[in-house]
């Protein structure tokens, strides 16, 4: 791209935005420059100044802006502003001075050309059935918030008697008010170039007597304005404008998006914000500027031209190269984005031409050019963040996790506006909802009830290791102290003489289940001689965990408690957690003792302990959390191996084709290292072979994972 550095916006721009920040009190200037760069357009154009190029012809000026910001940020205070304040001036003077002497110039020249048509000699006659057809064409709308195509083509006719002033389109609240005015709309993407649209052909009558064709350029400026929660609905006002950016208003509008720094208001002194929107700086810059515009509806500043020089064209060249190059690298489905890129140099110069006309400059400048650009750049990066915006389903997901209490289909169908009630669109949207807030750490929740869907959610916050959730004690019941521990140090507290610990935080200090907060984020299992300890080890070193013996392990009984840190922190009532917890321990490789699953179960210390501390991930709750899409998942793929034993259903789900045998090792090794002698270890590993879909063929096993695990008995 071109290189901006060391440009700035022009003198216009920064010093009125400047005073609509402090009028509004903002400090985002996003939403106020497309603002002003639209006023400043549409001073241009309604006194027709020209940009004269050599490759391109003479081009009018006039500004599209596109302005979001979200209620309260002060856009129609700006507006009003910028029309009561800054060019209230000019449009005195322009409508009631400049615009009638140009247009009754204009319209005796064209009752001229009629009359030596028509073959006329009395071209007062012609002049005065010229100026009253230009009188019925109605009184001319400096701005205007509504209308029709038939309506904004008889106004072009008007302007194009005169040869003056522009179609000034300017609609507040666009996301209410976008579909209403959808046939404007459509007839503004014809007029943006060179201000042209056709005549629709209407039948002649003797009450409704079509009037003449007249060619010519009637410039076209718009403003839309409002906030982004009203135009992406996600539903048919969304729809819709995302329908007109691919069609053309993409390469057409500049775009700014307006931030609300709430905070950096709240932290002034009232006193402050007063002087800021009361400054005496504020009222000199109006009066300088409005003075200024003013002078600009002169009529020596009608038909305005601005020629492109050389080094200016050639400049203007490199920027549309350069953006020609940016669209290219696009995917081919990025139109939209490709359209807006590759015409940012048209925008580019059109705003110049509103700078040169401001200036008073006869000829486009280098810096009026460059300020443009860096206008138009951060336009583009504005309509980046409207591309990116927050779809439905994403909208869905945020909004099921803020809600206090479970939802139903009724529920978020009134909430919601883009909340569909066809059943297949709503379950399609669910599902996106659910795939998208997993990648959000958002997890959403259904469960069934009479026929009905509940949905409920929580934004899942990711645990940190130095801050695991304990509580203990001397005490077996009252007494619990809360703390967030780091895991490695839980080893300490393991080897503490007569302590009670437990993985969740209880009221009052008192252990007992109603008192459970629901809050954990490891999760810990006793294992009472079922496997020997180095397996286990074994089993587990992909994650991060921990084990310390109990005081009745012996080398023939391995009694330990393994505990496992969970990627999240989880809020769940008992009955979620012991279903939770029931699912975890299905899924381990070896039978545990079953009170793990209640909340309020305690663990007692041991001096003798025997600590061993893995790195590695932290375990993903996410397929055990009960009534979710994951969990379904987890669910349907444990049912396709329930007919194996818990080490049987721990390796053949980690069986995948190329690493069958090297899997089919590690389960015999397990199962030597349990204490089974080699006939049994040989019997149970061609049993589990023989289960599995893709089992290998016996006399591979026999010649490569049993007789590596006979030489272990050897």
């Amino acid at each position: 791209m071109i290189d901006l550095t060391g440009v700035t916006h022009h003198k216009a721009i920064t010093e009125i935005v400047d005073v609509l920040c402090n009028k509004t009190q903002n400090t985002d200037r996003g939403f106020f420059q497309v603002e002003a760069a639209y006023f400043l357009g549409k001073m241009a154009s309604n006194q027709r100044a020209v940009i004269v190029t050599k490759d391109r012809g003479d081009i009018p000026v006039n500004i599209y802006a596109l302005g979001l910001a979200t209620s309260g940020f002060g856009k129609g205070h700006s507006v009003g502003i910028m029309e009561d304040e800054f060019l209230s001036g000019f449009r005195t003077r322009f409508m009631d001075e400049t615009m009638g002497l140009i247009a009754e110039d204009n319209l005796r020249k064209l009752a001229v050309e009629r009359a030596i048509r028509d073959g006329q000699d009395n071209e007062e006659e012609a002049f005065e059935k010229v100026k009253g057809e230009y009188r019925r064409l109605g009184a001319y709308p400096f701005t205007f918030d509504s209308g029709t195509t038939p309506a904004v083509k008889q106004l072009r006719n008007k302007l194009l008697m005169g040869k003056i002033g522009a179609v000034s389109l300017q609609i507040d609240e666009i996301g209410s008010n976008l579909v209403g005015n959808v046939e404007v709309l459509t007839t503004y993407l014809e007029l943006y170039d060179q201000g042209k649209t056709k005549n629709k052909l209407t039948k002649n009558t003797q009450d409704n007597v079509r009037g003449e064709d007249l060619d010519g350029k009637t410039p076209a400026n718009m403003l839309l304005f409002g906030t982004p929660a009203k135009l992406f609905d996600g539903d048919k006002t969304e729809d819709e404008f995302y329908s007109f950016l691919e069609t053309g208003y993409a390469r057409r509008c500049l775009f700014g998006i307006g931030h609300q720094d709430r905070k950096a208001f709240y932290s002034m002194d009232p006193a402050e914000i007063y002087r800021r929107q009361t400054q005496v700086s504020n009222n000199q810059t109006v009066a300088d500027w409005a003075a200024r515009f003013t002078e600009l509806a002169d009529p020596e500043r009608y038909e305005w031209r601005m020629v492109v020089l050389e080094d200016v064209g050639i400049k203007l060249v490199e920027y549309k190269a350069a953006c020609e190059f940016a669209a290219d690298q696009l995917a081919e489905h990025e139109e939209i984005r490709k359209a807006e890129l590759s015409h940012r140099f048209f925008k580019a110069l059109k705003l110049a031409g509103a700078y040169a006309f401001v200036d008073g400059t006869s000829q486009i400048t280098m810096d009026q050019l460059l300020s443009a650009i860096l206008l138009v750049e951060e336009s583009g990066e504005a309509f980046q963040s409207i591309l990116t915006r927050e779809k439905s389903y994403m909208k869905l997901a945020r909004y099921i996790a803020a809600c206090d209490n479970e939802v139903t289909h009724a529920d978020l169908n009134e909430a919601l506006r883009f909340y569909k009630s066809g059943t297949a669109a709503r379950n399609e949207m669910m599902t996106m909802a659910t795939a998208w807030g997993y990648r959000q750490h958002i997890i959403i929740k259904k469960r069934y009830s009479d026929g009905i869907e509940f949905f409920s959610g929580e934004t899942l916050k990711k645990t940190d290791l130095s801050k695991i959730m304990l509580s203990y004690s001397q005490h077996f019941a009252y007494h619990y102290e809360a703390v967030e521990c780091p895991f490695d140090e839980i080893g300490d507290l393991a080897k503490l003489d007569d302590y009670h610990w437990a993985n969740h935080f209880f009221k009052d200090k008192h252990r007992k289940e109603e008192n459970a907060f629901n809050g954990f984020n490891m999760v810990v299992i006793d294992v009472d001689g079922t496997i020997p300890l180095t397996t286990v080890h074994e089993l587990l070193k992909e994650y991060t965990f921990m084990t310390y013996t109990t005081k009745r392990h012996t080398d023939q009984q391995n009694r330990f408690r393994l505990l496992l840190p969970i990627n999240y922190v989880l809020h769940m009532d008992s009955d979620e957690y012991k279903e939770f917890m029931n699912s975890v321990m299905a899924w381990l490789p070896f039978d545990a003792d079953e009170s793990a699953n209640q909340r309020a179960k305690k663990w007692m210390t041991c001096p003798d302990a025997v600590v061993h501390y893995n790195e590695g991930e932290l375990l993903d709750a996410l397929p055990f959390i009960p009534r979710t899409a994951r969990n379904e998942q987890h669910i349907a793929a444990q049912k396709q191996v329930e007919s194996y034993d818990n080490l049987e259903r721990w390796f053949a789900q980690r069986i995948a084709t190329g690493n069958r045998n090297n899997v089919m090792l590690k389960y015999a090794m397990a199962l030597a290292d349990s204490g089974l002698d080699f006939q049994d270890v040989h019997a149970r590993v061609l049993d589990f072979n023989k289960k599995i879909s893709n089992s290998l063929p016996e006399s591979e096993l026999e010649s490569t994972v049993l007789k590596s695990v006979a030489k272990k008995y050897i």
